[in-house]
């Protein structure tokens, strides 16, 4: 009979942080700074309010893991002005609100622009089946949905429908960060998802090039703790190494499927990703070969007019790009919490479900979630109330 998996247990949380702590405490050099680049891992640190368990030595920053807070203003701006011409686009719900030079897609749609908002690409394809006009796909997100676009593309699309990509490379915005003057980066979690595809070898020359260590996590209470653990160990002992904490569900190769697919399709080339640099290989466009399905081979995308338009005093005020680069927290910003919230957002931080400010509002960033007698809780006060892993 096989043993079930258990990834919120109180007593192994419990058992983990004090390892932690007792690991931390080791380390000489204090505070110990990690960071992960996943908007997934900051929703599950957040909303099992993990960081009010973690060592106060320990610093977990969240990155720039969020594709939609990445998304570079030009990029959006085409979109808009495709979308402002007549062209129908569809792409990913948390999209639709993020600012552009002048204005969003929401924006756009508002003016009368038809926007679909879509949960998976195959809904693209189904919508341009179902008519005979251009339907342009604004894609974006990292390999894992990058993968699902090549499928589509490789997979005999209708010849009304055309891609827009924004899709991004995650290790190359690593070798920025970690070179960033003043970071005191000592080890990345690495986003179990995508290493799902890439597999963890993928980080085995970033590691050899920086000597920090990297640790594959999952998204579970107890996958994040366990991959912290083994992070500060190897920060402790001085190793850097690939450490694959998540393998379940990724090996050192990845789906060797889907990378032939990805690469088949795109190829990395440089840009800038919003609010941080020009990250070198960073960006996801189409081959030469897939110019017949590429939006900006078939259409004459005209931005110079949204350029026109200069931010408002509070865009210029929004540190979006700070936090994250892992420079600043959403509590540093003038804007969070006031003129800066979900229903009303001024930084793409604050639009997006994967956002650390979005998170942070939502959930809380570093909450006091100790209870009277000093048992330390990763939700609640108590286990019986809000289906908490307390």
């Amino acid at each position: 009979m096989t043993a079930q998996l258990e990834f919120r247990d109180p007593a192994r949380a419990r058992a983990l942080s004090d390892a932690l702590t007792r690991t931390v405490a080791a380390i000489p050099d204090k505070p110990v700074s990690v960071m992960h680049v996943c908007g997934s891992h900051e929703q599950a640190i957040a909303r099992f309010g993990l960081r009010a368990t973690l060592p106060q030595d320990l610093n977990v920053i969240m990155g720039p893991g969020c594709p939609v807070c990445i998304t570079d203003m030009p990029e959006i701006d085409e979109a808009v002005a495709l979308a402002l011409k007549g062209v129908r686009i569809a792409t990913y719900g948390d999209m639709v609100r993020v600012p552009g030079s002048a204005g969003s897609l929401a924006d756009a749609r508002a003016a009368g622009a038809r926007v679909d908002v879509v949960y998976s690409v195959a809904q693209v394809v189904d919508i341009a089946r179902s008519t005979t006009e251009p339907v342009v796909f604004f894609g974006t997100g990292f390999e894992t949905t990058a993968v699902a676009t090549a499928a589509v593309i490789l997979g005999n699309p209708p010849e009304n429908l055309s891609v827009l990509s924004a899709h991004k490379f995650i290790p190359p915005v690593m070798e920025i960060v970690t070179d960033m003057p003043g970071s005191r980066v000592q080890g990345f979690l690495a986003a179990g998802h995508a290493a799902t595809i890439t597999g963890s070898g993928i980080f085995e020359p970033f590691v050899a090039r920086h000597n920090v260590p990297v640790v594959v996590a999952g998204f579970e209470p107890l996958d994040i703790l366990a991959a912290l653990l083994r992070l500060t160990e190897m920060i402790r002992d001085g190793v850097a190494e690939v450490s694959n904490m998540f393998p379940r569900c990724v090996t050192r190769d990845g789906n060797r499927n889907a990378q032939e697919q990805l690469w088949k399709v795109f190829r990395p080339i440089g840009g800038r990703w919003r609010g941080i640099a020009h990250i070198p290989n960073g960006n996801l466009r189409l081959r030469d070969e897939f110019a017949h399905i590429d939006t900006r081979k078939r259409f004459d995308i005209d931005v110079s007019s949204l350029w026109q338009h200069a931010p408002s005093s509070l865009v210029r005020q929004c540190i979006c790009g700070n936090i994250m680069a892992g420079i600043a927290s959403p509590s540093d910003c003038p804007l969070f919490g006031r003129e800066c919230v979900p229903e009303s957002p001024v930084g793409a931080c604050m639009v997006s479900s994967e956002g650390t400010c979005k998170i942070w509002h939502q959930y809380g960033g570093v909450p006091n979630l100790r209870v009277p007698d000093d048992t330390t809780c990763l939700r609640c006060a108590s286990p019986a109330r809000d289906g908490g892993v307390a």
